[in-house]
């Protein structure tokens, strides 16, 4: 399909789900899951488990859920490529999934990204184009241009998150969580997860949904982008107004995709906020107690745990940290400015 970014209301089943993982596995590693002693320590949880996909291939989840969601193209579809826009996490994903597949890849990403995911994006072999915003929401300036791209040179429009296939590939973080829990001879209490336009948590939020019901999910997001938490607590999606600043340049979405909030909603997720501060104590800590390399939105759902957001005491706790693609300046930078 051309021009126009698939949509189904349906969600994955579980066989589904287990499909895209299975197919996935083709392309990323299995990252660990860390136990915590510390972190149990300094929550008063009964254990707390920390699932690092900062050390995925292309440095986030984000390639578990485009790897799927190309292998769903039809062969002229492949031959002749994909557009998406994304301000940089989604981008590398794609990028290292397209190269895999043989898929060209065009990204189209905000002029403000930063230049260090730019430089990765390209180095998977994709073409980046900037967009510039001015005064709009810079997801909606960058999803126009894309679109326009789509529409001119005869590419599949991809959507980041609002994709069924999408939440479905991404669901392969949760299923490998599960099987390590097992493992490990844990189970979820509460698992906290980062949220931008949900696709991970959606299928993250599915693949527990499935196998371990009990578990309350935690769609964790910055204050004034926390468009999840607000559309779940109303029961439909809503824009917030995302006109405060965050150093969580990946989770600047204004709105939930459709597609990952039925699945959230079906789950029965439940949103929590977080602010920059709690965010920089959080990626201190992953660096120092649990040798992790964090980027701000990838710290998010660490930052709600350490910040007593979500109430674990006596419980067992899965955190979701999603991406390590910061640069060292940036993340010295953060580090220097909490409080010791």
């Amino acid at each position: 399909m051309s021009g126009q970014a698939e949509e189904r209301s349906d969600l994955p089943g579980l066989a589904e789900l287990r499909a895209a993982h299975a197919a996935t596995r083709q392309a990323t590693q299995v990252t660990p899951l860390l136990e915590s002693a510390a972190l149990a320590a300094a929550t008063g949880a009964a254990r707390v488990f920390v699932k690092p996909e900062s050390l995925q291939w292309a440095g986030s989840f984000k390639i578990r859920g485009a790897y799927w969601r190309l292998t769903r193209l039809d062969p002229a579809a492949r031959r002749r490529g994909v557009v998406a826009y994304s301000s940089g996490n989604f981008a590398q994903g794609l990028a290292a999934a397209g190269r895999a597949l043989g898929v060209p890849v065009t990204i189209v990403m905000p002029a403000d990204a930063p230049a260090t995911k730019r430089q990765a994006t390209e180095g998977y072999g994709a073409r980046v184009l900037a967009s510039e915003h001015g005064e709009r929401p810079r997801e909606e300036a960058a999803a126009a241009l894309a679109a326009a791209i789509a529409d001119q040179e005869g590419l599949t429009l991809l959507h980041p998150f609002d994709d069924r296939e999408i939440v479905a590939g991404q669901a392969a973080a949760g299923l490998e969580a599960l099987e390590q829990l097992a493992a490990a001879g844990a189970a979820a209490d509460d698992v906290l997860c980062p949220v931008g336009g949900g696709g991970l948590i959606g299928g993250v939020a599915l693949a527990f949904h499935h196998l371990r019901p009990a578990a309350r999910i935690w769609a964790v997001e910055p204050e004034g982008f926390d468009a999840m938490g607000v559309s779940l607590a109303r029961g439909e999606i809503t824009r917030v107004a995302g006109d405060r600043p965050t150093i969580c340049d990946a989770l600047q979405a204004t709105r939930p995709g459709r597609a990952p909030f039925a699945a959230a909603r079906a789950a029965g997720a439940t949103g929590v906020a977080v602010d920059d501060a709690a965010v920089r104590a959080a990626m201190r800590f992953a660096f120092e107690k649990l040798k992790l390399v964090l980027e701000p939105s990838g710290a998010v759902a660490l930052a709600a745990l350490l910040a007593g957001r979500v109430p674990v005491a006596g419980r067992s706790a899965v955190v979701f940290a999603t991406g390590g693609n910061v640069a060292p300046d940036r993340f010295m930078s953060y580090l220097a400015e909490t409080a010791e």
